[in-house]
């Protein structure tokens, strides 16, 4: 069986990993790898190294990103990475294509493989990010995958009202987090040097735009770096940069602000990977920001995290979040929430054992 992973960003990377080692394992499974998107930025960190020295199969490159963030570069990029698909996707078959998530440009890639009628499996599909135009993307997604693997029952439903069918959907939990239970962090001074970041209690922070909210965003960045800067009195704080979104250099530059005359309390991190994040999580005193990994990972930590806008609103939630507004003052109050609260003792819905063996195990009867 030929099977693909579609990979264009450090973030589904990330979430994919567990699978890919499933993938290798098997006898009867071919993997290639098809990198495309902010992998092959240098702006974002050139993470395709990363996949290099880490798997040892086939990678195919497919370079379409516009660095630019306006909405005609995003709407271009979108357009350039179904042609360069359209080329790809004529030129190589395979049983089983994955792809995850709901970016743009995963988008514009599967749209591509439709006429070509690639075989699609789509992972957390069924989602809801009502504060970021992902949500469009991610029902395109789905609308073009014959194979579905969920990360709850709720999801899973809404799957099968998007798709008008409840066939060859797989509820099987968050992917992320499939081998959680053994996890081991990097060893605290280790990871802290390799990074350079100062022996203190820290905040670990991500921020992307609101991509519903184009002008919003100016001011959202604004106050995001007013909260910042206080808290930054009271804890350090640990940054990953934004992903290649609308609107993602505005919040890049207020944190670029944010870091002047503060090298010893903020550090800005462009790409960790996923063994160094999740240690970055598990010795951070909670999270903050607007991103999925809080919803869906970080209760598995143990940490509260402080949901901040509508970039996830429609989500579903365990009960280590607290939600906030992009308003300065309410994002301190929230803040301070968290610190009391200290560590979290509840559980992840999100979690199922053993995802990515499923999800193998899954393919393997369906193909």
């Amino acid at each position: 069986m030929k099977v693909a992973i579609l990979t264009s960003s450090r973030a589904d990377f990330g979430i994919y990993e567990s699978l890919i080692d499933e993938l290798i394992i098997e006898d009867t499974i071919e993997l290639d790898i098809i990198a495309f998107g902010t992998h092959l930025s240098k702006f974002h960190g050139y993470t395709l190294d990363s996949i290099k020295n880490k798997y040892k199969v086939k990678i195919h490159q497919i370079s379409s990103l516009i660095v630019d963030d306006n909405e005609v570069s995003i709407a271009s990029a979108y357009g350039l990475t179904v042609l360069k698909f359209a080329d790809f996707w004529n030129l190589n078959t395979y049983d089983l294509v994955f792809c995850l998530g709901d970016r743009y440009e995963m988008s514009a890639a599967v749209q591509a493989g439709i006429p070509f009628g690639i075989k699609f499996s789509h992972i957390h599909g069924g989602e809801t990010t009502l504060g970021a135009t992902d949500n469009i993307y991610r029902h395109q997604i789905s609308l073009a995958a014959k194979i579905h693997f969920t990360s709850t029952n709720k999801f899973k439903s809404r799957v099968a009202d998007l798709i008008e069918s409840d066939q060859h959907i797989f509820n099987v939990g968050s992917l992320s987090i499939s081998n959680i239970k053994d996890f081991i962090p990097i060893k605290k001074e280790e990871f802290l040097l390799k990074f350079k970041i100062v022996n203190k209690p820290y905040c670990l922070i991500t921020f992307h735009p609101e991509t519903n909210a184009f002008e919003e965003n100016r001011v959202f960045a604004i106050e995001m770096k007013r909260a910042l800067e206080q808290l930054s009195k009271q804890i350090n704080l640990v940054i990953t940069m934004p992903n290649a979104d609308t609107m993602g250099s505005v919040y890049r530059e207020q944190l670029l602000l944010l870091k002047e005359g503060k090298e010893e309390k903020v550090f800005l991190i462009e790409n960790f990977g996923k063994e160094n994040y999740f240690s970055a999580m598990y010795y951070s005193k909670f999270l903050l920001g607007n991103t999925s990994s809080g919803i869906i990972e970080a209760a598995s930590f143990k940490k509260y995290v402080v949901n901040v806008g509508r970039r996830q609103e429609g989500r579903a939630q365990s009960k280590n979040i607290v939600n906030t507004s992009f308003k300065c003052a309410e994002i301190l109050k929230a803040m301070n929430r968290c610190i009391k609260f200290g560590e979290y003792k509840g559980g992840n819905i999100y979690f199922k054992e053993h995802t990515a063996k499923k999800i193998v195990k899954v393919i393997k009867k369906e193909i």
